[in-house]
């Protein structure tokens, strides 16, 4: 629906907003979009276990505390800048406003990558976890790709229509992801076989050799957080409902993650749980779910850990379609991309997302014949390379909001206190530019490399394209463009001259 004012005679500036216009999501719909898109049975079955046997330390309980304080004092600033910027393209729109339009649009399309780079890795997760879930029960080999597009099939339907559509469908995956996490918990509990202790959450069990390790990894459980402020033009009252949902969902996912890694130390005993994550992976998990509850309960287990991926899938789908809204509605992508269907969705961005997703996965399927990998072989390349290289430009986009937050208000302080304005996003910014440098200084260990190849260095390489693509975007805009280039992270279209449509 668009919302338009004349200006002087020959020109019109509108707004169109999502969801027909009408705010449709409260609270708790906007904290099952985010805990979705962080997946919390992938994060505990596979992050979790990871976590542990790669860092080779215990200390991984108190690093999931350590991060989502250092996430909760970003938010204070993000979501202070929220209650004035309501803007689909939320670190675009952040960026712009506060350090400039020139690094607005490149924070875009730096994120437009970042979160394309997330939600097809994680496609291959879900090819080779269903697949292999299949094959297990019924004997039947059917190749990972197909799994994954009927996925992505499933979820184009889901992009097109009003995202409260997606609501139901997440709320309850993520509800059921949380029940079996929680059995999980209680039962390694009431197994632990060297006895309850407060090991995993001890200062030394972390500040050891292989802290880099934990924080690099646990940062990842946590992506997708930072979406409450996506969803600003489709939420009920957002100067409250974004905010809360933001602070109510970082409290609860670093509190679960925390005690469920500290569950899983109890279930094999501080002294065995590297040994034992090393030896059975992702598959620990299920294998002591199975051993505890037995085979059906362990089969569950299993086929919501593809239903949690499906959520993150859903989630960060609808993060790229309504950056490339953003874009597009200040003529930033073509104009095409900012205009939202009868449904309010923001339909192209969300049908080229999903055209691009099968492009990419049919290209790694091809390249993936006969690869010596075997069945690992999307995990290894699809999920991993796409997935970190996600983090990393999450992180970074994090670390650049934080002081675009400490621009946008020494202009003007309005309500805000001196803690949220400026001595909560300046930590932050230290914190994430801290993060990005042990990233990035444990490349080669994320991406499962023993020494550099090209693609070490290409895939961070793609985000710095996407800036300079960005800015570059913006100087022509500034040069050619003016009218575009000052409606930049304003959420109102550019004006055009009536007599040239």
């Amino acid at each position: 629906m668009a919302i338009a004012s004349q200006e002087t005679g020959a020109t019109e500036r509108s707004r169109t907003a999502l969801g027909g216009g009408v705010g449709r999501l409260g609270v708790p719909a906007i904290v099952f979009m985010i805990i979705a898109a962080s997946a919390p049975l992938t994060v505990v079955a596979g992050g979790v276990t990871t976590n542990y046997a790669v860092s080779g330390i215990t200390g991984v309980p108190l690093g999931m505390l350590l991060l989502a304080a250092g996430l909760l004092i970003y938010a204070a600033g993000y979501v202070a800048m929220s209650r004035h910027v309501r803007n689909a393209g939320a670190f675009y729109a952040y960026s712009a406003r506060g350090l400039g339009p020139e690094a607005g649009v490149g924070s875009a399309w730096t994120a437009l990558v970042a979160y394309n780079a997330m939600q097809i890795g994680i496609y291959g997760m879900l090819g080779f976890a269903t697949s292999s879930f299949v094959a297990a029960k019924t004997g039947v080999e059917v190749p990972w790709w197909v799994f994954v597009l009927v996925a992505i099939a499933l979820i184009a339907v889901l992009g097109v229509n009003r995202v409260d559509v997606s609501v139901k469908v997440v709320g309850v995956l993520v509800a059921l992801e949380f029940l079996v996490v929680i059995v999980y918990d209680l039962l390694a509990l009431g197994t632990a076989p060297e006895g309850i202790s407060a090991a995993g959450f001890l200062p030394g069990d972390l500040f050891a050799t292989g802290i880099g390790v934990v924080l690099v990894m646990g940062i990842a459980a946590f992506m997708g957080f930072e979406s409450g402020a996506i969803y600003t033009e489709e939420a009920r009252d957002p100067a409250r409902t974004v905010p809360r949902a933001t602070y109510a969902a970082v409290i609860v996912i670093g509190l679960f993650y925390a005690f469920s890694a500290w569950a899983m130390q109890m279930s094999s005993g501080p002294s065995a749980v590297v040994a034992n994550a090393q030896a059975n992976g992702p598959d620990l998990l299920f294998v002591e779910l199975g051993d505890r509850a037995g085979t059906l309960m362990a089969d569950v287990g299993q086929v919501l850990f593809i239903s949690s991926l499906l959520a993150a899938l859903i989630s960060f789908h609808h993060a790229v379609a309504r950056y490339a809204f953003a874009l597009g509605r200040e003529h930033m992508l073509p104009r095409a991309f900012g205009r939202a269907n009868g449904r309010g969705a923001p339909a192209l961005g969300s049908m080229a997302q999903s055209v691009l997703a099968a492009v990419i996965v049919i290209a790694f399927a091809i390249a993936g014949t006969g690869s010596e990998l075997g069945p690992l072989y999307p995990v290894l390349t699809l999920f991993t390379w796409l997935t970190n290289l996600g983090a990393l430009g999450l992180i970074v986009l994090m670390a650049v909001v934080s002081a675009a937050v400490i621009g946008f208000f020494a202009r003007d302080r309005r309500d805000t206190t001196t803690w949220s304005r400026l001595i909560a996003p300046a930590i932050a910014a230290v914190f994430f530019a801290t993060v990005t440098v042990l990233t990035l200084s444990n490349w080669n260990l994320l991406l499962g490399q023993e020494s550099s190849t090209p693609l070490t260095f290409v895939l961070p390489g793609l985000l710095v394209v996407a800036a300079v693509v960005g800015v570059a975007i913006a100087l022509h805009a500034r040069h050619r463009r003016p009218e575009a280039f000052e409606s930049i992270g304003t959420g109102v279209m550019p004006a055009v001259r009536t007599d040239a449509r």
